[in-house]
């Protein structure tokens, strides 16, 4: 198939066939196409680039006066935000009136405060980490869904595609984020440039000349390989392409609505293909985040209504070609940005923010409570997280993928508490039950203001704890508890050891849920 024989797509901007072997589009009788097989689970990843600004999307009303001392330049007026159902201490952003639809329909679950014990301020380290869901130190030599595929695929990419296998397990549109589909044997990811490159080039020939088994050797088959699976691959997704449809208008100007619009034709088109990665670039925003006349306004509210709005138009799509029970999402970000804001209308590198999922199968709701703003922050203030980036993909591996121990701890490379944000056979949990927990754990910090020593009080449900101290960075500094408590109220001295002065954070862990309480270290 040559590649003068395809054109560009009206919205997308994605290469698309008119023309398969000789025959027009139309006579394929597209309406026709239903395939039967459509009982796969599939993930579409959309990744923020650059660390997006959680206090800025998600705005937490009972913090908003420290909110406006601290970042007093770029924060909105509570008159601007937009409600959720049920929520009244809650708001968003004005531009994601899309997530605010999915959200009032139980089809978006939040996930307050998302990160892991000690951050890394650095887009390529804290990248890596949450590709690899591994720690700073520790070898980046394969991703969470590299692993999971690896698993499940032992001997790719040897005899792919096959009659079970047609289609690339994975498909990267616009984005390269290796890492996190590296698996034990090589890359399982297939990647689209923006102009269709990768699938409508001419390919190369010599593919099956042999070659010695030197290292050179080897490298050059394995390289071979991949240009044999790419090509063949390129015909199952044009044919699947082919064979789908759209049945919603997509927004215009929107490059995530783009690839999404595809995705879902892909979908219905027959695609075997288990996961997705989108990307937004651009949620960096050191500067120019707000428009100065109109804090409603500026680089960040355009990035988040091209979310907003292409999420909701996929979502519609999914729902009127019938398959939105086979597919989520979620959105994930390397970092979120710092309490304070800058002098340029920007915030810099943070810690925690808010996660998103989103499908007819997503649990919808809040999971976690709103971040505490103190009343004094300083320049390196962070949020500290609530709930670990990896409990929510052991999650979506358990109650999406279906996986079991031993592989999911395998997978992981540790246990990892379940958080209830997914509708399936392989969970019975949902949110409220979640929150019913939550509302039995509480912490006391007596005085809340230490200078030498405090009294720690916890009401705790009978099972494993953990508490855990936070500095105002968002790096977890001590673990003060880990062991078995009864059901009732336990009380714990915690000692000042040098620590600077500024903001601090309890955080106090029974299974899935958890409970955050601030304190101050200060000197007399």
């Amino acid at each position: 198939m040559k590649r003068r024989k395809f054109i560009k797509t009206s919205s997308s901007g994605i290469l698309a066939p008119a023309i398969i072997n000789g025959i027009p589009l139309q006579d394929f009788g597209l309406s026709e196409f239903n395939p039967k097989d459509e009982n796969d689970h599939v993930l579409i990843l959309i990744y923020l680039e650059g660390g997006n600004d959680g206090l800025n999307t998600l705005i937490p009303l009972d913090q908003l006066d420290n909110l406006n001392r601290a970042r007093g330049n770029i924060t909105m007026k509570e008159s601007s935000l937009l409600k959720i159902n049920g929520n009244n201490k809650l708001m968003l952003h004005p531009s994601l009136s899309g997530f605010q639809t999915l959200y009032n329909e139980n089809k978006l679950c939040i996930v307050q405060s998302v990160g892991y014990p000690i951050p890394s301020f650095s887009h390529v380290i804290s990248t890596n980490i949450w590709a690899s869901a591994k720690n700073e130190g520790d070898e980046f030599n394969n991703g969470w869904l590299g692993r999971f595929l690896s698993l499940n695929h032992p001997g790719f990419p040897e005899n792919y595609p096959n009659s079970t296998n047609p289609d690339p397990l994975v498909i990267q549109f616009d984005v390269n984020l290796p890492l996190l589909f590296q698996g034990t044997n090589g890359q399982m990811s297939m990647r689209i440039g923006k102009d269709g490159s990768n699938i409508f080039k001419e390919w190369p020939n010599a593919l099956n000349e042999p070659v010695d088994n030197s290292r050179r050797g080897r490298e050059l088959n394995n390289i071979r390989t991949i240009s044999r699976l790419s090509n063949s691959y390129s015909q199952s997704i044009i044919e699947a392409y082919v064979k789908g449809i759209n049945v919603v208008n997509y927004p215009s100007d929107n490059n995530l609505g783009n690839y999404l619009q595809v995705i879902a034709r892909l979908i219905k088109g027959g695609s075997k293909t288990r996961v997705f990665l989108v990307n937004i670039p651009g949620f960096d925003t050191h500067s120019s985040q707000v428009d100065a006349s109109d804090k409603t306004k500026g680089l960040h509210s355009n990035l988040l209504k091209t979310l907003g709005d292409a999420v909701l138009s996929f979502q519609r799509d999914l729902e009127g070609l019938n398959i939105a029970d086979r597919v989520i999402g979620m959105t994930f970000s390397e970092f979120g940005r710092r309490i304070q804001s800058n002098t340029i209308l920007g915030t810099d590198h943070g810690a925690a923010a808010p996660l998103f999922l989103f499908g007819s199968k997503i649990n919808g709701g809040i999971i976690g409570s709103n971040p505490t703003i103190p009343s004094s922050v300083g320049y390196y203030d962070n949020l500290p997280m609530q709930y670990d980036f990896r409990s929510i993909y052991t999650s979506v591996l358990k109650d999406w993928f279906c996986v079991q121990n031993p592989e999911l701890t395998s997978i992981m490379l540790k246990p990892y508490p379940l958080l209830p944000i997914i509708k399936s056979d392989c969970n019975s949990n949902a949110v409220n039950d979640l929150k019913n927990i939550e509302e039995k754990l509480s912490i006391v910090v007596t005085p809340n203001s230490v200078v030498q020593q405090a009294k720690i009080t916890i009401s705790s449900i009978k099972g494993q704890a953990q508490i855990q101290l936070f500095d105002y960075m968002g790096r977890m500094c001590k673990l003060i508890f880990s062991g078995k408590l009864e059901e009732g109220t336990h009380t714990f001295i915690f000692e000042n050891e040098n620590y600077s002065v500024g903001n601090y954070y309890l955080r106090l862990q029974q299974g899935t849920a958890q409970r955050i309480e601030p304190l101050i270290i200060i000197k007399l």
